[in-house]
């Protein structure tokens, strides 16, 4: 269940009621009159199965509540009412397969920022995964992919695709971009302070790696693992289900390629740079393919399901 709080201008509260009233899978409806201040207005608040939430939403826009006023949107962990049990049942569809459009949208722009957080933890992902292309280490890589925070951007651009919105496009764009060249600007010259303290050498770089060697030899399972990241990933997001995202972070594996390429170059391995350069596009595009089309079929799963009777 979602928990609704508008404020409301007087002379469009009543419509506000009627809209939810007849919405299916609405109910706790409260109205105080007069109780906001900034801005003024009256206070609405329901509770509407999340089912129902995203149709509801897009109506209070089209009404121009989130100009006039405001729409705030939280989820309920638990509610104990049997009035909020037939409302869910009443909606069309399950909850946990319900998009909301604009809490999407949100997330991913915030997602999609290039923050100092942002570019921190990128040039910290990248710094690990250096170290664990180096020593063949295994552990250092499944860590560098689950601190890299590159798949909020991806998502910010698959979202912005499928609303067609260019400038969340543009700030996703620009989120990837900056932060991978800017990470990987800083493996390379982390790459020559290692070596020159001893920690790093071309033998290392090399030699047999048995265990990161895939990084820099991308082959279709790397296009593959990307597209089914993709989904998983999207579909975490829309369902509210983030702990799915720890799996997909270490699914792909775009950070250890970008610092692979990052410490290759350093020693003029143009060969594995360009082979982990070529691991790091398949995996964009495979994550960006997959998650723009699962969102597409989410779209129209839900608009069939909102015209069926």
């Amino acid at each position: 269940m979602l928990h609704l709080r508008l404020i409301t201008p007087a002379d469009t509260t009543d419509d506000v009621v009627r809209l939810i009233e007849k919405t299916v899978g609405t109910t706790h409806l409260a109205v105080l009159p007069g109780a906001a201040r900034n801005p003024a207005g009256d206070v609405v608040m329901c509770d509407v199965a999340r089912e129902a939430g995203d149709e509801l939403l897009a109506q209070l826009r089209e009404m121009g509540i989130d100009e006039s006023g405001s729409i705030a949107v939280e989820n309920i962990d638990l509610s104990l009412s049997r009035r909020a049990d037939k409302a869910e049942d009443d909606a069309p569809g399950e909850g946990a397969d319900a998009v909301l459009w604009d809490q999407l949208t949100e997330a991913t722009h915030e997602e999609s920022t290039l923050s100092f957080t942002y570019v921190a933890f990128m040039l910290i992902a990248t710094m690990i995964a250096a170290c664990g292309v180096v020593l063949d280490n295994a552990i250092l890589i499944v860590g560098a992919m689950a601190v890299g925070p590159d798949f909020g951007p991806v998502a910010g651009l698959c979202t912005a695709l499928v609303r067609r919105a260019p400038r969340l496009a543009l700030r996703a764009l620009t989120a990837l971009l900056v932060g991978f060249a800017v990470s990987m600007v800083v493996a390379v010259g982390f790459s020559y302070f290692m070596d020159a303290v001893g920690l790093f050498s071309r033998a290392q770089l090399e030699a047999d790696r048995p265990n990161t060697s895939f990084i820099f030899n991308p082959d279709w399972f790397s296009f593959v693992v990307a597209v089914l990241a993709g989904i998983a990933g999207t579909l975490s997001l829309t369902s509210a289900k983030s702990g799915a995202l720890v799996g997909v972070a270490i699914s792909v594996t775009t950070v250890p390629a970008a610092a692979n390429a990052a410490v290759a170059f350093s020693y003029s391995e143009y060969r594995q740079a360009w082979g982990s350069t070529e691991q790091l596009l398949l995996n964009l595009l495979g994550i960006v393919l997959a998650g723009t089309l699962t969102l597409l079929a989410q779209k129209a799963f839900w608009a069939r399901q909102r015209s069926a009777p």
